[in-house]
């Protein structure tokens, strides 16, 4: 009889150790303390260290008053050719680089100003507008039926239309 409660106890003591190892470790206080938080930024993931504008108007705005390009990209969180750019994107050092030398907005919605669909509202699609808050129709991506689209593949044609964009603006001053 002995025997068996021993049986049961030794059967008992290894399960709660093996149950014990595969439970999840709770938080406690100070995990949570120590653990930062990442706050949300306005880049949602398109560049964390660059800095961008919350609104549209603002962006035009800072354009003009710093006399720098605007680069506008819209998006959306749930598209999968957004991200697969938004990774591109974020991941290519020379274009964040770049990236630094404009006003810099990300939308998520569209906004009122037709200028800003020439061709349509499909995403992603980045579109460079100057400080004269002129939208550069001759900056575009590689497709004819969407002009300002750009896939992870065309990383590198972005980067060149970054150049020109900021060329643009060094010759026309």
């Amino acid at each position: 009889m002995e025997k068996s409660y021993m049986s049961v106890f030794l059967l008992l003591v290894v399960l709660s150790c093996a149950l014990a190892k595969d439970a999840p470790k709770k938080e406690t206080k100070e995990t949570k303390e120590t653990k930062p938080k990442l706050p949300q930024t306005l880049s949602r993931g398109w560049g964390d260290q660059l800095i961008w504008t919350q609104t549209y108007e603002e962006a035009l705005f800072r354009s003009k008053t710093s006399n720098k390009p605007l680069m506008i990209i819209h998006h959306l969180d749930d598209c999968p050719h957004s991200q697969a750019l938004k990774k591109a994107f974020a991941e290519h050092k020379e274009v964040q680089k770049l990236a630094e030398k404009f006003i810099l907005l990300n939308l998520v919605y569209e906004t009122t100003d037709k200028n800003l669909s020439p061709d349509g509202q499909y995403v992603p699609r980045i579109l460079f507008i100057d400080p004269t808050l002129t939208v550069r129709a001759d900056i575009t991506g590689r497709y004819s039926n969407r002009l300002y689209a750009y896939e992870p593949s065309d990383i590198s044609l972005l980067y060149s239309n970054m150049q020109k964009a900021l060329k643009i603006l060094k010759t026309e001053l």
